[in-house]
């Protein structure tokens, strides 16, 4: 397959966006491909070499005269200058703000240099949901939204919401995020799982940027039900305004001996390897990327029936699903999966659903969506 020069905007922060940005462009460059990132610092996850990956970092200074610097207006020339020296075939940009409204500046720039340069928009959630959602943001949102050459979304609950919350008139194409089966496996961690549960209690875990939505005190309450039936330990990975809080209620419930709290971890996928059920009793989510990462690790999921989960997680196959905030619903359903005769069932099924979300099924989808833009995009230009 030729290669394709692409241009990827991200924010380079651990957030799901971030991570999808960073994952795709790397599979992307193993492919041959020639990758660009265009971001203000190095994403977290953009860690190894290959000749084929590039990075070009966005400056922005600050002057007394702006309170807050224009990101966009210094992203939107760094394009520029990448797509002028690089020779881009196209732009992917994650996120809808500031990205796809610095890449359509950019796009209108480089057509007064007689280039044409497609871009594709790919939706990840908060991006919908939370901030363009706000009055102020909307007008832009829209426009660029509908002025991308190509937009995808992470699932079709964000697909259909983006459509009921925007005039958008452009085609939304579904591609669900993905994992690296290679890099999330269940490892062999004995000794570790024997550190934290040395009478071989069951091992719950949650990961999250510890926000209101994720509905923290659920985790803790249905973890304190467990307890209460049988020996446990719960793992709490990451950070966020939530967690102060969330330490205090285990401390008033008297568990704190049996939760630890973890702060932020690069290599979530040891203790994912160790764990035997993992807790997602959001409020929202797009996608629900972190319990695709347990289920690769052959963790079973409790969690909500909202936004994107109900397409990741199986009912009674792969875990369950409640409506947000009956955490009574979750721990009988999380005593089930935890049943020894349960148990090791579960298991098979995360990993064999996970199985459909790697990477090496998700990328084609993508590469032939570039295809169908950079021709959509040529034929438009001589047409």
């Amino acid at each position: 397959m030729e290669q394709i020069k692409i241009g990827i905007v991200c924010y380079p922060t651990f957030g799901g966006s971030g991570v999808v940005a960073t994952e795709l462009g790397k599979a992307l460059a193993q492919e041959g491909h020639q990758v660009h990132f265009i971001t203000y610092s190095q994403p977290s996850r953009l860690d190894f070499l290959n000749e084929n990956l590039f990075y070009h970092e966005v400056e922005f200074r600050s002057y007394p005269l702006f309170e807050y610097p224009p990101y966009e207006l210094a992203l939107a020339s760094k394009i520029v200058n990448v797509a002028l020296n690089e020779g881009l075939d196209l732009l992917h940009v994650h996120y809808a703000i500031p990205h796809a409204s610095a890449a359509y500046m950019a796009k209108q720039i480089l057509k007064t240099h007689g280039i044409t340069l497609p871009v594709v928009t790919t939706l990840h959630g908060t991006d919908i949901t939370l901030v363009g959602k706000d009055a102020s943001y909307e007008p832009v949102v829209t426009f660029s939204i509908n002025q991308s050459d190509g937009v995808t979304a992470v699932s079709e609950d964000l697909k259909r919401e983006t459509l009921d919350y925007f005039n958008i008139t452009n085609e939304i194409e579904v591609i669900p995020n993905f994992i690296d089966l290679e890099k999330f496996k269940k490892q062999k961690k004995d000794h570790f799982k024997r550190a934290i549960c040395p009478e071989g209690e069951v091992l719950i875990v949650h990961t999250s940027n510890f926000r209101k939505v994720k509905r923290i005190p659920d985790v803790i309450q249905v973890f304190y039900n467990i307890r209460k039936v049988i020996p446990a330990k719960l793992l709490m990975i990451g950070d966020g305004p939530e967690r102060v809080p969330a330490e205090q209620q285990c401390r008033e419930l008297g568990i704190c001996q049996d939760v630890r709290f973890l702060g932020k971890l690069e290599a979530v996928e040891e203790v994912l390897s160790v764990a035997d059920l993992f807790l997602m009793p959001s409020e929202k989510e797009s996608f629900g990327l972190a319990a695709l990462e347990a289920m690769a690790c052959e963790v079973p999921v409790i969690s909500t029936n909202t936004g994107g989960i109900p397409e990741l997680n199986v009912q009674g196959v792969t875990g369950f699903m409640s409506t947000i905030g009956d955490t009574d619903e979750m721990t009988r359903n999380a005593l089930h999966i935890l049943d020894k005769n349960n148990l090791p069932v579960f298991k098979q099924n995360a990993l064999k659903r996970a199985k459909e979300f790697d990477i090496t099924c998700i990328l084609p989808q993508y590469e032939l969506y570039y295809r169908q833009v950079i021709e959509k995009t040529s034929v438009k230009m001589h047409g």
